[in-house]
This record gives structure tokens, sequence and C-alpha cells, in this order.
């Protein structure tokens, strides 16, 4: 199974974002440190921490319980939509389809950032452990991923042009990833985050020679 790599401006806070995407505690995470953060002067220097983990495995027949508690919410809020199956290299996913379920998304996805927490939650109370897994919804959150990567690319290429640090909107820390690892090679662009709770941010710069 492969690891996940995430960043944030600490440890600390790149490994609360880990159990959030994965649904698990830090004694159901493996965590390797790859780089601690430091934040430099005046934010000048600033570098962020980066860490890789991976969810201890567990068993299929969890797949059940996900599918059924999904299926159940979706038969209480009156929805019609068929649960497919699928896995990545971290976790179980669940993709709802069907017709005119855009209310399950919501506005930059933060209706189906809430019903993932939900199922989440009900799934741990069944199985009395956390099940690291994923809902979309018709494959928005791929869509969604691919947009973010293209937009990542093409702002690191008028920094490079402009020479000037380019900041994007608030993004959920999903999204924040996605720019970031987009970007974590890059020759040209470094990034890094601003701000607090909804209102945090990413800063694309030009890397110092």
């Amino acid at each position: 199974m492969e690891e996940l790599e995430i960043t944030a401006e600490t440890v600390e806070e790149a490994t609360k974002e880990a159990e959030k995407q994965l649904g698990a505690n830090r004694d159901q995470i493996e965590t390797v440190v790859i780089r601690e953060g430091k934040s430099g002067f005046f934010g000048i220097g600033s570098e962020e921490a980066v860490i890789k983990v991976k969810p201890l495995a567990r068993p299929d027949k969890d797949v059940e319980v996900a599918i059924d508690v999904l299926e159940t919410l979706l038969r209480l809020m009156g929805l019609v939509g068929g649960v497919e199956t699928s896995r990545d290299e971290m976790r179980l996913i669940l993709n709802i389809e069907g017709d005119d379920l855009g209310i399950l998304i919501g506005r930059r996805g933060q209706t189906l950032a809430c019903l993932q927490y939900i199922v989440r939650l009900i799934v741990a109370g069944r199985l009395k452990a956390w099940l690291p897994l994923n809902v979309d919804v018709c494959g928005y959150k791929k869509r969604r991923c691919d947009s973010l990567r293209e937009l990542a690319l093409r702002l690191a290429g008028q920094v490079k042009l402009r020479r000037r640090s380019v900041t994007l909107e608030p993004m959920p820390p999903a999204e924040r990833r996605v720019i970031h690892l987009a970007l974590t090679n890059h020759p040209d662009v470094i990034t890094h985050s601003i701000g607090e709770g909804t209102s945090r941010k990413i800063v694309i710069s030009l890397k110092r020679s």
C-alpha cells in the first residue's frame, strides 16, 4: 500500500490533516516525517512540514457496512442513487451515481464534505473502529482535482513569467493539498499557506536562486 503525502505548516498540523483525510486516529495510521516545518523570519525562508502516512489494513467485510450506511442516508433524504465502490492506495471510495444529485455536492463541495464526515462517523460507530473512506458524487472530486492541478500549473507559469507571487482564494484542506502536491517538484515556484480556518489560502511564490 502506497503512502499519502501531507503538507502543512507543522508536523502536528499535517498529522491532524492526515487523520481528517483518512478518517482515522493516530494509532490507526503509520506516520513518517519527511521534513520538519520552520516559520522563518517574518515569513522569509519558511518551509512547510511534510509527512507520509498510511492506514493500517482493514478487512473487506467493512465495505458492506459502509455501503449500507450511505444507501440508508440517501433513502432518508429521499434521493435515488446507486453506490459504486472502488479502492485507491489508501482508502475505500464510495461513488454515488444518479440524476439530479447536485444537492449532495453543494457550494465548492461543502455539502459532500459534510456527508462524508457523517458516513465516516456512523460507519465507525457500527464497526467500533475508523474505516478510511471517501464519498464522491458522480466523480465530482476527481474532476475537481484535475481542475485544481491545471489551475496550479497555469498559475505557476504566471508567477514565473511575471516574477510576482499569486494568492489563491480560500480552500478547504483537501483542495489545498492538491495544489501543494501539484507544485511540490516544480523547478521555479514554491507554495505555502496563510490565514486561519476557512480563510486559509495558498500562496505560490517564485523560488529564490
